[in-house]
């Protein structure tokens, strides 16, 4: 399948997930800005995938990060990050969300397993109501965005 094939709205996410469902496949969720793909966004995709059958990404839209991160970020727009995305084996689907939470993609797919970084507690993730599981992924120390962008304007 065509990587820009796996970047779905949510009309044709919630098929694509009522279909999985229907075939028995176990469906996995997880969600961030995947600003400049680094070895902690392969690590925490693949550790998701291991999980189920099915991996679904939330992709922060431009105007998301913008609010996340600030006015310099992304670096990537988001139909770029969405089809970087899209290429990976690991990555079933790619949806992108433009509000500050993926809340209502995960109320929309409502997730065998719900996987986030280490970094949050499991009471502060977003959405885990609606999973059955919540799994929590150690962060790669050292590994991040933030941290790629501060090396390179050295």
């Amino acid at each position: 399948m065509k990587a820009k094939n796996k970047i779905l709205g949510r009309r044709a996410l919630k098929n694509f997930v009522e279909k999985a469902r229907q075939a028995g496949q176990k469906i996995v969720f997880t969600n961030g800005c995947f600003d400049i793909l680094h070895a902690g966004h392969v690590s925490v995709l693949e550790f998701s995938r291991s999980k189920g059958d099915v991996l679904v990404v939330g992709l922060n839209s431009d105007d998301s990060v913008r609010r996340l991160k600030g006015p310099t970020r992304p670096v990537n727009s988001q139909a770029d990050r969405a089809l970087v995305l899209a290429g990976l084996e690991s990555v079933s689907a790619v949806s992108i969300f433009e509000e500050d939470t993926p809340y209502e993609l995960i109320k929309l797919v409502r997730p065998d397993v719900l996987v986030k970084g280490g970094d949050y507690k499991t009471d502060e993730i977003v959405g885990r109501e609606f999973a059955k599981k919540v799994v929590r992924f150690p962060l790669l120390k050292g590994r991040s965005t933030t941290n790629i962008i501060k090396k390179v304007s050295k």
